[in-house]
């Protein structure tokens, strides 16, 4: 029996809404738009026609997938970010609106040479560039898949010729300085993991969400480090989770940084600890 768009969305938001997927509407509305590979503002367009059996059956396989809880941007290959689409797998983390509390920051004074430690999807870095056009960047980070795809961003964004994407350990093959550092590292305790949705837990990568210890072990190494690389009165910002921000605050005085401060998200949650070098 033929289905239409819409009797097929309201099937699939009560099969979401029963998995309990948090916004089961919205979900299936973007699932059905990648299963027609249209754009999602028109998925009320097709609403009454009927689908053809490779979309409902490409449909019911995203919808199943969804109701085990693989995140919808993992489904769909992509993530809007800062105003642009990235690229993203179970290979990197999901590039998140709070992060775009680190970028406000970053943007607010001109660099030239900006290292994203952990660079991930390449969201942060790739980001960076594309809004300060005469700078150029170098993104680390210990998995090689996730080096791939910031690469791959980093060409989606036209900003290839100016970043370098490397694998290392922190600061193992970085040289040079940089009058910008940035990072998004992992944050989460190992005993906060449980409490994680499905999504995160299960599906993104767990070396980019937990340090296996209290949550602070990537900033200690971060700050240990940053000396040879910081150049004078150069910023160091990085992205923290809400608890976070006297701990972190602390280990970038004690590294010698000034004007150090925790700065809120849009939710005024601490999300980001500044400091600058003498």
């Amino acid at each position: 029996m033929s289905t239409t768009a819409a009797q097929a969305m309201v099937a699939a938001t009560a099969r979401l809404r029963a998995a309990g997927v948090e916004d089961p509407a919205r979900d299936a509305r973007v699932l059905l738009a990648h299963a027609a590979r249209i754009e999602a503002a028109r998925v009320t367009l097709i609403a009454p026609e009927e689908l053809s059996h490779e979309v409902a059956e490409r449909y019911d396989q995203l919808i199943s997938l969804r109701a085990i809880r693989v995140p919808v941007s993992h489904l769909v290959g992509e993530r809007d970010f800062y105003g642009r689409r990235f690229k993203v797998s179970g290979d990197v983390l999901d590039p998140r609106p709070e992060t775009e509390t680190l970028i406000e920051a970053a943007l607010a004074e001109p660099f030239e040479r900006v290292l994203d430690l952990g660079v991930g999807s390449g969201c942060i870095l790739v980001t960076l560039l594309a809004e300060q056009q005469r700078a150029r960047g170098l993104g680390v980070d210990l998995s090689e898949a996730a080096c791939l795809q910031a690469s791959a961003n980093a060409v989606l964004h036209r900003v290839e010729a100016r970043a370098d994407i490397r694998q290392s350990s922190w600061f193992s093959a970085v040289e040079g300085q940089f009058d910008l550092i940035v990072s998004n590292p992992p944050y989460i305790a190992l005993e906060e993991m449980d409490g994680l949705s499905a999504e995160v837990r299960d599906h993104e990568p767990q070396m980019a969400l937990t340090d296996g210890a209290d949550g602070l072990s990537a900033y200690r190494q971060i700050c240990a480090g940053l000396a040879p690389h910081l150049a004078a009165n150069g910023r160091v910002m990085v992205e923290i989770g809400p608890t976070q921000g006297p701990a972190v605050a602390q280990m970038m005085h004690e590294a010698g940084l000034r004007d150090v401060s925790v700065l809120p998200d849009l939710d005024g949650r601490d999300r980001v600890v500044f400091g600058r070098n003498a």
